[in-house]
């Protein structure tokens, strides 16, 4: 029996498996998917989908957006919301890289600035930024440096001479998430992430020179300070080997008190606790604490970046703008309020894979941003580029403010090495002109263009669904590969 056979198409943008169409279903499952991408839907990932669709205390639907892949647990892109008061939190509904996310940082530099000298700049970064697998930074901790940022996030950063404070409200929470509990972190967690801080990382993690190709709001890009040929950076890692301890971690629990309690899982991987449980609430002040050290690592690396372009260029930071624009999360769960049937709940919205899109006048909003709506950081695959985008206010009703996250993976890292020996990959670098670096040319061969989705086709699709809206289209001369 094939899952994709039950689905509907309610429209141009959004397919509907209906509530009872597998037994156990809570909710409908809704996946925002044009006919473009529709035929990269994979069996497993709608599977998952209804899979989560059966956990207790869910609300309205479980979701996911058109990048949707197979995931741990939930799909990749999958969007769910639990009552607070009688749902579940779910490690599968986060990920192993808690508060992955991207960092967009713009300056005054044009694509000409770098057309000769981009091979010895992003040489440089490279070297300044630890990048691959197990990598560590220069940034040495103490016990009690790392508890400091499980509390405080990217404010322990700032603190410590490695950012600056206006950068705070360009970061979704301000770069803290409340909550954050030391004490509900393993040992084995805190001996992995004291070392990893200011380090990108490895598999799908970049830092990535770009330039803005294309301007699709003048009105917003004038208030964001972007024009075209302007050179932006992305910025894309998370909590590394720390967030994806603390998610083994509880798992691991998660497992043992299901198993204790005779509780069934649709899905062996979507192991969870009551949120109001002690084991949930253990559970999201670790999360909450994984997400801080992301926060905070996204805002080392940015100053680490910031640093190396002023050194690079003779300049200081009055002669040369480097700022941040925005900085996201898309592996999270967050307490959000929302109206269902008419009256306003606190819910914990997970956010797999997916990015949150509030949209102009949100309460949560600061500064240019309540005019302009959240920016949205949208990347693609190595070659071609990513988007900047702002929130919709049909988000909020129809995907608990969320939106996709980057273009979705439409081959395994061991199908792309498979494929790559019938293309030469590095010729294909090449004759693009882009600039790649890496520790490791494996890395280079897992995550080739032919893994990916197009991305316009993605964010099409979120623009049509009015759930996000294109700002600016980016595209790279230079990529370093985790």
């Amino acid at each position: 029996m094939s899952y994709k056979e039950f689905l509907k198409r309610v429209d141009e943008n959004k397919v509907v498996i209906p509530k009872g169409s597998f037994e156990g279903m809570r909710v409908d499952c809704e996946i925002f998917l044009n006919r473009e991408i529709e035929k990269y839907l994979e069996e497993d990932s709608v599977k998952q989908l209804v899979n989560v669709s059966k956990l207790p205390g869910i609300v309205k639907k479980s979701l996911a957006m058109p990048d949707i892949h197979s995931g741990y647990g939930f799909p990749i892109g999958g969007v769910a919301a639990f009552d607070l008061k009688n749902g579940i939190i779910s490690p599968g509904g986060v990920g192993y890289d808690i508060n992955c996310g991207v960092r967009c940082i713009v300056t005054d530099l044009k694509r000409n600035d770098l057309k000769k000298c981009i091979k010895e700049l992003l040489t440089k970064i490279f070297l300044e930024v630890p990048s691959g697998i197990g990598s560590e930074g220069s940034l040495r901790l103490k016990k009690n440096d790392l508890k400091r940022i499980v509390l405080k996030g990217a404010f322990w950063a700032v603190e410590n001479g490695f950012g600056d404070d206006r950068d705070l409200e360009s970061i979704e929470s301000n770069g803290c998430l409340k909550g954050g509990d030391f004490e509900c972190i393993s040992e084995e967690a805190i001996e992995r992430g004291i070392s990893q801080q200011g380090t990108l990382g490895s598999g799908n993690h970049f830092l990535e020179i770009d330039y803005v190709s294309e301007i699709f709001d003048a009105d917003i890009a004038k208030k964001f300070e972007l024009f075209e040929n302007q050179i932006v950076i992305m910025l894309h890692t998370g909590s590394r080997g720390f967030g994806h301890q603390i998610c083994s971690d509880y798992v691991s629990l998660f497992q043992k008190d299901l198993r204790k309690k005779g509780i069934p899982l649709p899905d062996k991987q979507l192991v969870y606790s009551y949120f109001n449980s002690d084991l949930g609430r253990r559970y999201y002040k670790a999360m909450a604490g994984a997400a801080n050290y992301a926060f905070c690592n996204r805002e080392i690396i940015g100053y680490m970046i910031k640093k190396t372009i002023l050194k690079f260029f003779k300049v200081s930071q009055n002669d040369l703008k480097i700022e941040l624009l925005y900085d996201i999360a898309h592996n999270i769960a967050k307490i959000e309020e929302y109206e269902i049937d008419g009256k306003k709940g606190k819910l914990i919205v997970h956010r797999k894979g997916a990015t949150r899109s509030f949209p102009k006048g949100h309460p949560e909003l600061k500064g240019i941003f309540k005019e302009t709506g959240q920016p949205v950081l949208i990347p693609g695959d190595m070659l071609s580029g990513g988007y900047i985008l702002v929130g919709g206010e049909r988000s909020v009703e129809e995907t608990f403010s969320s939106t996709c996250h980057g273009a979705g993976r439409t081959l395994s890292r061991k199908e792309a090495v498979r494929f790559s020996k019938r293309v030469n990959v590095f010729d294909k670098i090449k004759e693009s002109g882009v600039f790649v670096l890496s520790q490791s040319n494996r890395t280079i061969v897992e995550e080739i263009p032919q893994a990916y989705k197009n991305v316009d086709d993605v964010v099409k699709t979120v623009r049509d669904a009015k759930l996000s809206f294109p700002v600016a289209k980016l595209l790279p001369i230079g990529v370093i590969k985790g």
